[in-house]
This record gives structure tokens, sequence and C-alpha cells, in this order.
């Protein structure tokens, strides 16, 4: 029980946050750096995810920091899905319920629904784009439904926030925009650890291009290696640095190989220690098809590198001069140009304070979240 009367909890006040698949993507980690970082004294999270959830790590440091795991079938047995939600809310009278499942949002909240949560919110993450069909349209045919349950919407972007809930409920003020934000002490730039990282990688002598994401369709890895792929050809001394794992990694290790690139592209697998890697690089480059906001084009920002995204990208992603947003429809070899363009010459510093300015401080905008539960819960 989290409540004992109308406004006197048991404390700390638990609240049931609906992930999905726990793996190593940016929900989980927008989630995970507000948890660090909130009063866990006073709010705890239960964290309610997939049974096919394959981050072990993540959920040992939940449990390490007084948070809860609590396992549901995968939302794809529907059936078993909600039925197993709607008994998790109804035995743990959350006085809070939020989902961070984007348009899938629609089926935990209807379960917090039905189990009588008063407190229900929607946090949209993401948007659409091309090259997933089957994905939007799921995407397209649950959107009309986003506002039925939740009594509270929230997005990571005014962008995010329009796509999902609408004009109006942005124009109204009923969605309110939690950045993504980061620890951007962490993420600045550190010379000594740049050159201790290339060295690491045997890279000390050459030309780093990075990217960090997940190996799925929305990244546009595909895109990435041809762009790859031209910078090697006018810069010989190049490498490619590709953080993260995904459906798709196998599909483009062999692209890479058919390129005759594997002795120049390193590919890092899932890090959890992401701001050495960001030292490491020259360039970071960005061409997803879309994205609620680009988590890692913020970090690799802060760390003071020149970021080359897609248009597809919110302008909110933009916190200094150092980010250039570039159409999809630009060729490979234009891309590959702008990118030795705008990293020729650059000068590393550090970015913090242009974040901090831009609200992506996870440090302030925790307590301004806590503040917010706190207001939600009358406490």
């Amino acid at each position: 029980m989290n409540k004992t009367s109308d406004n006197n909890y048991n404390y700390p006040v638990r609240i049931a946050h609906v992930i999905g698949k726990m793996r190593n993507g940016g929900v989980e980690a927008v989630v995970m750096n507000y948890y660090r970082n909130i009063n866990r004294e006073k709010i705890q999270y239960d964290f309610i995810i997939d049974s096919d959830s394959s981050n072990k790590e993540l959920q040992d440091e939940i449990k390490s920091l007084g948070g809860k795991i609590i396992v549901v079938p995968p939302y794809q047995k529907f059936y078993q899905y909600h039925k197993t939600l709607y008994k998790i809310f109804s035995e743990n009278h959350y006085p809070i319920v939020y989902s961070h499942l984007n348009t899938l949002s629609v089926f935990p909240l209807f379960a917090a629904w039905r189990a009588g949560i008063k407190i229900r919110v929607a946090h949209n993450h993401s948007t659409a784009g091309k090259g997933e069909l089957k994905r939007n349209l799921i995407k397209y045919a649950l959107r009309p439904f986003a506002k039925i349950f939740p009594t509270h919407l929230c997005a990571c972007s005014e962008y995010a926030g329009r796509w999902l809930f609408g004009d109006k409920a942005m124009k109204s003020g009923r969605v309110k925009v939690w950045n993504n934000a980061i620890d951007t002490e962490r993420f600045a730039y550190n010379e000594a650890v740049r050159n201790e990282t290339r060295k690491e990688l045997n890279i000390s002598d050459k030309f780093a291009v990075g990217h960090s994401g997940r190996f799925m369709t929305q990244k546009n890895h595909d895109f990435l290696i041809d762009i790859f792929a031209e910078i090697h050809r006018i810069r010989d001394d190049s490498v490619l640095l590709l953080a993260g794992e995904g459906p798709l990694l196998e599909r483009i290790t062999e692209k890479v190989k058919s390129l005759g690139l594997e002795d120049s592209v390193k590919f890092l697998g899932s890090v959890h220690d992401m701001e050495k890697y960001y030292q490491a690089m020259d360039v970071f480059i960005f061409p997803s098809l879309y994205e609620g906001l680009g988590m890692s084009a913020v970090e690799a920002e802060n760390s003071g590198l020149p970021v080359l995204c897609s248009d597809q990208l919110p302008y909110d992603a933009k916190i200094s001069d150092n980010l250039h947003f570039m159409s999809l429809k630009k060729s490979a070899l234009e891309w590959a140009e702008k990118a030795l363009s705008i990293s020729n010459g650059h000068v590393r510093r550090n970015m913090s304070s242009y974040a901090k300015e831009h609200g992506f401080d996870i440090k302030s905008q925790a307590v301004k979240l806590y503040e917010w539960y706190c207001e939600l819960l009358g406490i």
C-alpha cells in the first residue's frame, strides 16, 4: 500500500513506470537518468518490464537503488498482458501509473483506468518516419486513442508532443515537456580521456567518425555506412566507431565487409561508458529517419563534438552551433563532405553550460520532476 489516507503516504511513495522491453535504448536511458537523480527517499519507482527484456545490468542497478522490477508478459500477448497489469495495479494501489510506451501506452493505461488508478501519465518519446511500414501502421492506428485513458500528457520535445497528442493539446499547455536530460559534467569534453581512449582503441593517428544508436531501421545505419564509405574514400586514415546493438547488427556487419571496410569500422557493442567514446571521436553523424528528440546527438554536442544530423530531428536537440542539420535527400557524398567540413579546424571545448541553459542538465530537471510528482500527489 502506498497510501494511508487522502494525502498521507508511506514513504517512499512508489510510482509504477511501464517501460516495456528493457534493453539498452534511449527510453530506458532517459528514465534511468531521472531515476538516478531524483529524491529516492520520497519517490521510488517500480519498473514494469516485459519478460523478454534483455538488460540485466540495468535491472541490477535498479534493485541496488531501492527500485523494484516487476516482470509481465510481452505486450504482444495482449490478454495475458492486460490481465497481469490489471492485477498488479489493483493489488498495489499505485497513486501514479506512468507509461513510456508512446502510442502503445493506451494498453497499460486502460488497465490502470480499470483498476481505478487516479493519476495516469502517457509520455511520448517518439514519432514516425519512413522505412517502418508495419510499425507506422500500428502507430497511426493507435494515435487517435492517445488521450482517452491518461489524465496527464508528457513528451520529450514539443515536436513529439504535437505528433502524438495534437496541436490543440500542445497549445493549451496540457502536454508537459520533459527534456531527455543528461549528466552534463559526465559528458563534458576531457582531453586526457580523449587521448587515453584513442590509444586504447589504437586510433591515435586516425580521423574518428562516430555514431551511437540501436541497430534498427529508425537509426538509418545503411545510409551511415554509405556516408562513411565516402569519407574513407576521401580520407583513408578515417575510422568509424559504432556503439549499440540490435536486430540489424548482423546485416550492417555484412555490408561493412562487402564494402571492404571491416578494418576501418569498429563495432563497440552495448557500452555503459559512452562518454569516453564521444571524447575519442572527431565528428558525430546521426542520420535518423525520425526521432522524438535524439539523446545521443545532445550527449555528443555536450562533449564538444561537431554533430551532423538529419533534419528529421526536432530543433530542440540543437543547443549550440556545433549541431548541423542536413536533409536525407542529400547524397552520401554530400553528407560526407559536410561532415569533413564541420570537423575541419573544429576546436573541442566544454559545452556543459550550453546544455544547462537549454534545460538538459539532469540534476536540475530531476528536481523539477520531483516537484511535479509532489504537486500531483498533494504532498
